[in-house]
């Protein structure tokens, strides 16, 4: 009797082994087949672990872990969100919101009495950039748009995806400073060519500026874009570890080929102001297309500066745009002490810019953009009813793409492939189903962008002022935008702000 029991026991125990086996090679295959999840095609049955967790953590974290909102540099609400919009699964939820409206810095909409109907909401307005100076004036088309992050940086196929999601959804795509490939042509969308410290992708054998590339690049881009700095490391140029620096890049960039791509802290022919608009000015003639800076803002002096000299000069040598960075981007490698510690938030940043150019009367010349962690509608918003004209994106594009948050970024191991050129990884990212989701991201940005807008009484996003949104101060305690930044009297300086202006959202 015990031999029987023995027999049958071993048989159970070799059908649940089958059974095991079979379920495991069955998910391994229909995993490392799928073309929707990069974690599951680059870790096939482990990588389940992370969807079980993602979907019963809101359940775990009631009696283990940390809130959704007390992760940094983005906390799981907003990565959440965000993957919600990309894949076009709406932003609803139900009981109540996790979002603290008593945290010192919170932003809440001036909801109207009478918001605007269905039948009287205007489709949001295009803006032209460069229109009376550069021949070849850009019609911008989309409020949210893709930041510089370079062809080295991302991935080949990353790049693809968002030139074709951006294709799609009508939105600008920014290079970077590693220069222009051909997969940002991929996709047929409009391409902004940034100028960075080392001219990649720009210069001539000795490194220098080359005007005969500018002059062929301004046939497949709409603009150009001088970096000066940007939020994650003023004062410091870009890295590129030499394990990134492929042949394709190394020929793009005119560099050798794995060795670390160390661009300069500064323009070498850029010293002040009066060189910078020169240079604007040089650009914008000899391509014809507008040309524009991309900063960080460290106080009042740069743009006070910059708007003296446009005045002194002339419009002809205003900036087409400026793009603000806050001192929270990040979405490249940088020392940690200057991404901590250098230059203003966008909360602070964008207010002062904005401020000088009204007060020199030269906010309808000179476009804004602004940047910095505005990865939701609610931020972009807020950036709207400050002053911005436009908002770029670098980080919430990469969660478009499935980044996990993974800070990998500058090693060249990221497991979703957006950052690594290592060819197992990238194979994750199928660029025929993230693309979509880049275009889902942009468009659903933009709808939810109008529907602030509307419950504010606007039939349009432009139409979204300071007096529609507040900060909170303190518990129980905000302040009307409009009262914490008045709009400023042209001919006057903006006086420097008192603490609470320094408020981070």
């Amino acid at each position: 009797m015990t031999g029987i029991m023995s027999i049958i026991s071993y048989g159970i125990g070799t059908i649940i082994g089958f059974v095991v086996v079979g379920t495991l090679v069955f998910w391994f295959i229909q995993d490392i087949t799928q073309k929707k999840h990069t974690v599951l095609r680059n870790y096939p049955v482990i990588g389940r672990l992370r969807f079980f967790f993602e979907e019963m953590g809101e359940y775990f974290r009631q009696y283990f872990f940390a809130g959704d909102r007390e992760e940094m540099p983005f906390n799981r609400a907003t990565r959440g969100w965000v993957y919600k919009e990309a894949k076009n699964e709406g932003g609803i939820i139900g009981f109540g919101s996790t979002n603290d409206l008593r945290e010192p810095g919170s932003i809440i909409f001036v909801n109207h009495p009478y918001p605007v109907l269905e039948e009287d909401r205007l489709p949001t307005p295009s803006l032209v950039i460069g229109e009376g100076y550069a021949r070849y004036p850009f019609d911008a088309k989309s409020v949210v748009n893709i930041s510089g992050m370079s062809y080295g940086a991302i991935s080949e196929p990353a790049v693809r995806s968002l030139s074709r999601g951006a294709g799609v959804a009508g939105c600008w795509m920014d290079t970077g400073e590693g220069g222009l490939s051909p997969h940002h042509l991929e996709g047929n969308c409009d391409v902004i060519m940034q100028i960075g410290t080392a001219k990649y992708g720009i210069r001539d054998p000795n490194g220098e500026f080359s005007p005969e590339k500018a002059k062929e690049l301004a046939h497949v881009v709409k603009a150009f874009e001088i970096k000066l700095s940007q939020g994650a490391k003023p004062g410091k140029g870009g890295v590129l570890p030499g394990a990134k620096v492929t042949a394709e890049i190394a020929h793009i960039r005119g560099i050798p080929e794995g060795q670390d791509s160390i661009s300069p802290n500064r323009h070498h022919d850029i010293a002040n102001v009066d060189q910078l608009l020169d240079r604007i000015a040089y650009v914008r003639e000899l391509t014809g297309r507008p040309v524009g800076v991309k900063t960080a803002i460290g106080g009042w002096g740069f743009i006070n500066e910059l708007c003296d000299a446009v005045l002194r000069r002339g419009l002809e040598y205003a900036p087409d745009f400026i793009a603000i960075d806050g001192g929270e981007g990040g979405s490249g490698a940088a020392p940690q002490t200057l991404m901590d510690h250098m230059s203003l938030p966008i909360a602070e940043a964008l207010p002062r810019v904005v401020d000088s150019l009204l007060q020199a009367d030269l906010k309808n010349r000179i476009r804004v953009i602004a940047a910095g962690k505005l990865v939701t509608s609610a931020r972009a918003a807020w950036a709207l009813c400050v002053g911005a004209d436009f908002i770029n994106t670098a980080r919430g594009f990469m969660f478009a793409l499935g980044c996990i948050q993974a800070l990998r970024c500058h090693t060249n191991t990221c497991p979703t492939g957006v950052t690594t050129h290592n060819k197992r990884l990238q194979r994750g990212l199928v660029v025929d189903e993230k693309y979509q989701r880049v275009a889902n991201y942009v468009r659903n940005m933009n709808k939810e962008i109008d529907m602030i807008a509307h419950s504010c009484g606007c039939r349009h996003a432009r139409e979204l002022k300071r007096e529609h949104v507040r900060i909170v101060l303190s518990a129980n305690q905000s302040i009307a935008l409009n009262m914490l930044y008045p709009y400023p009297t042209p001919g006057v300086r903006p006086a420097a702000r008192s603490a609470p202006s320094a408020v981070a959202l």
